[in-house]
């Protein structure tokens, strides 16, 4: 089995479309690449933020809920979104900006041998950036260019994605024996212990940083919480082999399901957590101009015959 290439992109939870694109495009300075809906409920918007050019391993997605309720924190959860950044000097200037702009965040830390900061959005979603300084392992992307952040202290990529479960050794088992991951460390931050697992070539966009809680009740996820974390395979052919391995293990997923940008597999750490193995391809220029993603509502081919109907149901995020 080829080990996966990375992380692909994490999808989370927000109560109000518009003022999640306002803050992750204005704040963090990450480009809409695609505004479209939730497939499997097409009344709600599905988000997706990105480097500049909609690079696989830098998007932060979100789905649309507009009477979900707040995140009750707990264990077996992704509990922290990272984002990379240049240099340690990066952070800097990003906890700089975030005083200025009022963002919650924490002071300058490191974990696991990188500087990082912790910092919230409107909602409570729990995030954080990593500085590449020095780093080896899976390249980043493109940052996008917009003119109060300077390119060399831009987001260009995920970093590690925290997993928060009660039950560490089944995480572990399935990380490692079945997912392919290797053990690389652990270290101590925020007052417990953290596991970090690569994949593929390393470094910060190939790592998932694992946290054993079961003094927590389980966390009741909404908005502010993630839903699941996608890792990365190169094409079809591998995600079919990946399919044909999860059913040797007896790992109950989802089987194939086309997403239009990307064709995908679903399957549930057995603390419940959600994990999805996606294609780098076809992307998100597969449906309108590179330089115009996002710019319109994009339905993939099987509800552009319901357009109407579900354009008439969203509120426009540019109103």
């Amino acid at each position: 089995m080829l080990p996966f290439t990375g992380l692909h992109h994490v999808s989370a939870i927000t109560r109000d479309a518009k003022r999640n694109a306002a803050w992750y495009t204005n704040v963090l300075g990450l480009r809409l690449v695609k505004k479209t809906v939730n497939q499997d409920a097409p009344s709600m918007y599905h988000l997706f933020y990105a480097d500049g050019e909609g690079t696989p391993g830098t998007e932060m997605t979100f789905f649309e809920i507009p009477l979900v309720g707040r995140t009750r924190r707990g264990t077996n959860s992704l509990s922290t979104t990272s984002f990379r950044v240049p240099t340690d000097a990066s952070l800097d200037f990003w906890s700089a900006r975030f005083t200025s702009l009022g963002v919650t965040h924490e002071p300058v830390t490191n974990r696991a041998g990188r500087a990082t900061l912790r910092f919230e959005d409107e909602e409570g979603q729990r995030l954080m950036l990593v500085s590449d300084e020095g780093e080896r392992g899976v390249s980043g992307g493109v940052p996008h260019d917009v003119p109060d952040i300077p390119l060399r202290h831009a987001i260009y990529g995920l970093g590690p994605s925290y997993m928060t479960v009660a039950n560490v050794k089944a995480t572990d088992a399935l990380l490692t024996n079945v997912l392919h991951f290797r053990q690389k460390e652990t270290y101590e931050a925020d007052d417990t212990t953290y596991t970090v697992y690569e994949t593929g070539e390393g470094g910060a966009g190939a790592e998932i940083h694992v946290e054993h809680r079961d003094d927590l009740p389980i966390e009741r996820p909404g908005r502010g919480s993630v839903h699941h974390i996608a890792l990365r395979v190169s094409n079809e052919d591998e995600l079919n082999e990946w399919i044909d391995h999860l059913d040797a293990f007896g790992v109950r997923n989802s089987g194939y399901v086309d997403r239009f940008y990307f064709r995908s597999i679903y399957l549930k750490d057995p603390n419940g957590v959600t994990i999805e193995i996606a294609t780098d391809g076809p992307g998100f220029a597969v449906d309108e101009p590179a330089d115009a993603l996002g710019e319109s509502l994009a339905l993939p081919p099987f509800l552009e015959k319901d357009r109407d109907a579900i354009e008439a149901n969203l509120r426009p995020l540019d109103a």
